[in-house]
């Protein structure tokens, strides 16, 4: 067969606009299905390179590819699942099509991808930004808390991830919280979310650094008064943190902070390691 070399020259041809205007569209989407797992990776990769263009991302979301990535992120091979989640990034931009990918129920293979792979990886960057739009609906933050694990896989690239992937994984976090803060705020902390929202203030990029004061506020305030709290809950550490943590050397006072509350709430970190050890 002569179709691999010629899908390989898709991915590589910069003149992606004539590219779908030749017609090139029909034939990967049915190549998409393929059961030939290498046919199916060149299509995916193809189709990643036409949706990088603003003109192409229209006519790709009304073609029906969406469904059909989503199939390849659920059962492709390693390297098309990768091109997949970020042809499916590349078409999520376009805000309608959001409620379409919800649909088709992409949050369990996009949380199974990010557990296979390194949490810095750019293929991570791009779940956790796919993740942090889709959990703008409750259709997204019912799917996520449905399955077992998805608030810790998202709280992992949190503390591990690369500075972008942290960025979106933050931001997913205080979508959630935002959204209703009295059902996903216990969910959140339970997870172990705080060492990593504190090295944020830190360590962070600047969008970062937002997000995570805005989360540790969230997640500080109590709807019971303060004398009602004993003196050493991690409430009270953390709202000593969020109050300090703006003045000079935050990097010292935010790990001096985190060691005290480590030592403080241990019962909590050892039961968030043997959750994450479960998934491992």
């Amino acid at each position: 067969m002569h179709i691999v070399p010629e899908l390989e020259l898709f991915h590589l041809c910069r003149n992606k606009i004539k590219i779908l205007d030749a017609g090139a569209l029909e034939p990967l989407l049915g190549y998409l299905q393929s059961s030939d797992l290498n046919l199916q990776e060149y299509a995916a990769a193809a189709i990643l390179t036409l949706s990088a263009s603003s003109t192409n991302k229209p006519i790709i979301s009304v073609s029906g590819a969406i469904p059909l990535l989503v199939k390849v992120l659920e059962e492709g091979n390693p390297q098309a699942k990768n091109d997949a989640v970020m042809a499916l990034y590349n078409l999520s931009t376009i805000a309608d099509n959001l409620q379409t990918i919800l649909s088709v129920q992409p949050i369990p293979p996009l949380l199974e991808l990010l557990r296979a792979g390194k949490r810095s990886s750019k293929t991570a960057d791009k779940c956790c930004a796919l993740l942090e739009s889709l959990l703008a609906f409750d259709q997204g933050r019912v799917a996520l808390t449905s399955e077992e694990g998805g608030v810790l896989t998202i709280v992992e690239v949190l503390e591990e991830g690369s500075l972008q992937g942290r960025e979106h994984a933050v931001g997913a976090l205080l979508t959630m919280c935002e959204s209703d803060r009295s059902k996903y705020r216990d969910l959140i902390l339970n997870e172990g979310a705080i060492p990593g929202l504190l090295e944020l203030t830190a360590h962070g990029t600047p969008k970062s650094r937002v997000k995570a004061h805005a989360l540790l506020d969230l997640l500080r305030n109590s709807p019971y008064s303060r004398s009602k709290l004993q003196p050493n809950t991690l409430e009270n550490i953390v709202s000593n943190i969020a109050s300090q943590i703006d003045g000079e050397d935050r990097g010292g006072k935010a790990k001096k902070m985190l060691a005290e509350m480590v030592k403080v709430s241990m019962e909590q970190s050892l039961r968030h390691l043997q959750r994450r050890a479960s998934f491992a």
